[in-house]
C-alpha cells in the first residue's frame, strides 16, 4: 500500500483575545496571517504561517491552559508545540533583533535538541530547534 504524504501538523491554540494573538506572531515572529474572521468587526478565529509551520488559535471565552501549568511546573512537558527550524541559531538571532523574550536561551539540551523555547502572549510554550548534530 502506498502511503499518502502528510506536508504538515498545526497546533490548535485557545487565546484570550485572537487579534492580540495574531499581532504576536506577526510582529515577533514573522508569521503571517493567513486568516482571520470570521469578519472584520467578529475575529475569534485565526491562522498564522511561517513557511510549513502553521498554528491555528480560537477565542472560545475560557482562559488558555499552555503544558507548562498542567506539568505542576516540573517543566518536563512544558512544550505546546515544537517547531523544526534546520537553523536556530539563525533563527534565534533574528528573533533577537525583534526583542523576543527568550524562555530558555538558545543552547543544546539535555534530549539531544539544539533550539531554544519562547512563551507566546498566552503563555504557550514554542521549541524552535533541530536534533543537534552527530
Amino acid at each position: 500500500m502506498i502511503k499518502a504524504e502528510i506536508s504538515g501538523i498545526a497546533p490548535f491554540f485557545i487565546v484570550k483575545s485572537v487579534p492580540a494573538a495574531l499581532s504576536f506572531y506577526r510582529d515577533r515572529l514573522g508569521f503571517d496571517i493567513t486568516f482571520q474572521g470570521p469578519s472584520d468587526d467578529d475575529i475569534f478565529f485565526g491562522i498564522v504561517q511561517r513557511g510549513a509551520a502553521m498554528i491555528m488559535m480560537k477565542d472560545i471565552g475560557v482562559n488558555p491552559i499552555p503544558n507548562y501549568t498542567r506539568d505542576i511546573k516540573k517543566g518536563i512537558a512544558r512544550w505546546d508545540a515544537y517547531l523544526y527550524v534546520p537553523n536556530p541559531d539563525d533563527l534565534a538571532a533574528e528573533f533577537a533583533s525583534r526583542n523576543v523574550w527568550f524562555f530558555q536561551p538558545l543552547m543544546d539540551n539535555d534530549d539531544g535538541l539544539r533550539g531554544f523555547e519562547v512563551k507566546d502572549a498566552d503563555g504557550y510554550i514554542l521549541f524552535f530547534g533541530r536534533p543537534k548534530a552527530g
